[in-house]
């Protein structure tokens, strides 16, 4: 799809709202937003029922209309959309905006207008956003199409495309134009019969005014295209925030009720956004207030920071917050320090360091105190936190320096005001209020820094991203393996080596005198275990003998397998008892691997062994990847740390990393594969070894 093809949905040059009557609320409200806020295209009106409304002519039609408009509205009860919907694509309107609800999150008879809707813009090419759908706001273009919005919009860079109608305007666009903070475009997705989530995004990244997306996120129609244009979407400049419920059974039951989507496994999600960049944030402050920043300032050169505060405490506060969050607080040059002690109005004494405490004394010399940090090449970024009363008098003289020093570096430079808002005099606008209607401005420590250190990943993101191969899967190929079974050994290593996975020397006894004779040639001390399509986890039915250090014991060890499995399952099927060369040392990892049914192939990594379930350290990699992702996904694991403890901080991971990798290869190209549970995978600085493996197809 060419993005600009959406053009007549967000900045129509004409439109007509179908279903337009005083009567309706909701058309009401966007026909008088029109006027109101200034939309300087054609709009008609189209209501059979009424001959005029708002002093303009009522059509019977989109047919009988003057012109072919760009857009139309459709506000008419949901028997009605289908109709409307076919006529403005019988007579070339290229984009429709249903309002409408009542479609498939009401009931059947919903759930088949919205199929014969679904084809309906299908058939004529007409590009349709909705049904169930709030409406939309292009504050560049002037355009509000939406009966939720209490104030004309001004005209910002944030793009935001929400899965909740009400959320986008009533609480997204609401809170943020009260904290001074602005969208280019808001709209609400609706049940996404034609265009979705994704497209909106993919649009919104091709705008120059646009220079972050918000998304909030409740099922996502097209996943792998998300992610993919996300991706892109960073790689190229432009972050992507966003918020994604479902984490819980209540949030996921809510959303697929409210919207018919499915979330999706939650932790399979977060590997995928990290994969793209896309920052998940926890609530709809964070997503504005962390917007506002990548709105204003280009992220900085390195995630050195300097603090400085009028409180000591909080200048503390700030730094064990940056510390958390991956910043960097290089100390002060002795040049640095040498010019703020003797500033005669600082009133500091002996030393300073990064944090700086400048005291309530240093806000009336605060430019003279940024002037010096700014020259400081140590700091790349800064945070300047301010614990005094941020209306009245005194205020005013702090307000002039923060917008004084706003002015002075190019470099991101956050403000925070922790002080008191309500005055005892109104006036307006308040000290605080000057400052935050020109640059972004905090009230809470960890929103200050949450937003820096939201500037310094996305620029992590974007270096990272440049280049990497698109998400892309390939066709699938007829497959070898057989129908929902689980491998053999023999069958799951010829798959595994075809991908080039290290395997430890194995042959498959059929007898103990067998036994005994593999074992000697393999050279003692070996692993013996059964090969069986019927027993998944052998440990547990005593089917696994490590250490078998003679020949003779490997004959007895046979014996006692094969009996254990038959007690176990008198009629499980043995292909045979594996005798398998021993790899002694090593940490031991899980590198698995399933299905989504959202996201497709995922790898699963983490502390393998028997208490895999115990340890509760793995996490996801949506495959295909390159070793980097897969580095990256190890830094999330306990692993890095107990190889280190193993082997010494000097020993690599790279065998490990490439193994990683390879198992995502083989599931993204084998995806008959549908599940892949390789544990333990032995793992040394020289080799990574897969010593036992489960593969199920579908």
């Amino acid at each position: 799809m060419e993005t600009r093809e959406l053009d007549p949905l967000f900045d129509p040059s004409s439109l007509a709202i179908v279903g337009a009557s005083p009567d309706s609320w909701y058309s009401s409200r966007i026909t008088e937003h029109l006027t109101d806020y200034g939309y300087d295209g054609e709009h008609y009106l189209v209501n059979p029922n009424r001959e005029r409304a708002w002093d303009r002519r009522c059509y019977d039609a989109i047919a009988d209309l003057p012109e072919v408009v760009d857009l139309a509205v459709v506000v008419v009860p949901r028997e009605h959309v289908v109709d409307v919907v076919r006529e403005a694509g019988e007579v070339g309107v290229p984009a429709a905006l249903v309002i409408t609800t009542g479609f498939s999150e009401a009931d059947e008879q919903g759930a088949e207008l919205e199929a014969e809707l679904e084809a309906t813009a299908a058939n004529y090419d007409i590009s349709v956003a909705g049904p169930n759908c709030i409406g939309l706001a292009n504050a560049q273009a002037g355009t509000v199409l939406t009966g939720l919005c209490s104030r004309e919009p001004e005209p910002g860079h944030i793009g935001l495309a929400s899965q909740s109608g009400a959320l986008s305007f009533a609480t997204f666009f609401e809170n943020a134009a009260d904290e001074g903070t602005h969208f280019s475009h808001i709209v609400s997705t609706g049940n996404e019969v034609d265009q979705s989530l994704v497209d909106y995004v993919e649009y919104m990244a091709a705008d120059p005014d646009v220079e972050v997306i918000c998304t909030y996120i409740e099922g996502v129609t097209e996943p792998r295209r998300f992610i993919e244009v996300a991706r892109e979407t960073v790689a190229t400049g432009t972050p992507v925030l966003a918020v994604k419920v479902g984490s819980s059974d209540v949030a996921q039951a809510a959303a697929e009720s409210h919207t018919g989507s499915l979330t999706g496994n939650d932790a399979v999600w977060d590997a995928a956004f990290g994969q793209a960049g896309i920052e998940r944030l926890p609530d709809v402050p964070d997503l504005t207030s962390r917007a506002q920043a990548h709105a204003a300032f280009d992220p900085p050169d390195s995630n050195r920071v300097c603090v400085a505060s009028t409180s000591g405490g909080l200048a503390t506060l700030l730094a064990d917050l940056a510390e958390d969050r991956g910043l960097d607080l290089p100390q002060l040059a002795d040049g640095t320090e040498k010019t703020l002690l003797e500033m005669e109005d600082l009133l500091t004494f002996g030393e300073l360091h990064n944090p700086v405490d400048i005291r309530a004394q240093g806000a009336e010399v605060l430019p003279d105190v940024a002037e010096t940090l700014f020259a400081d090449d140590a700091f790349d970024a800064y945070v300047f936190g301010i614990g005094l009363s941020a209306v009245d008098s005194d205020a005013d003289l702090i307000a002039d320096h923060l917008l004084t020093v706003a002015e002075m570096t190019d470099d991101p430079v956050i403000f925070l005001w922790t002080g008191r808002r309500e005055p005892a005099e109104l006036d307006d606008p308040q000290p605080y209020e000057r400052v935050r209607a020109e640059y972004p401005l905090f009230y809470e420590p960890s929103k200050a820094i949450d937003a820096l250190a939201s500037l310094v990943r996305f620029d992590e993101a974007r270096d990272r991203l440049v280049g990497r191969p698109p998400f892309e899967l390939d066709g699938r190929s007829p497959s070898d393996l057989p129908n929902d079974a689980t491998l053999t050994w023999s069958r799951a290593t010829s798959l595994l080596d075809d991908y080039g996975i290290d395997l430890p020397a194995t042959r498959s006894a059929s007898s103990s005198e067998e036994a005994a004779r593999y074992a000697s040639r393999i050279g003692t001390p070996v692993v013996m275990k059964v090969d069986s399509p019927d027993i998944a986890h052998r440990n547990e039915v005593g089917a696994v003998r490590v250490g078998v250090d003679s020949p003779a014991e490997a004959q007895r060890a046979y014996e006692d397998i094969v009996a254990n499995v038959f007690e176990h399952d008198d009629e499980a099927t043995i292909d045979g008892v594996l005798v398998q060369e021993m790899i002694e040392g090593g940490v031991e990892a899980l590198v698995g691997a399933s299905q989504d049914p959202n996201l497709g192939p995922v790898v699963t990594l983490g502390s393998g062994g028997t208490q895999v379930e115990a340890l509760q350290d793995t996490t996801h990699l949506v495959a295909p990847f390159g070793k980097g992702d897969a580095y990256g996904a190890l830094k999330r694991t306990d692993l890095p740390a107990r190889f280190e403890h193993e082997f010494g901080p000097d020993a690599s991971l790279d065998s490990l990393a490439n193994l990683i990798t390879k198992v995502g290869n083989l599931v993204a190209k084998r995806r008959e594969v549908a599940e892949l549970d390789l544990n333990p995978v032995l793992v040394r600085p020289e080799r990574s070894v897969c010593v036992d493996a489960f593969v199920k197809t579908d």
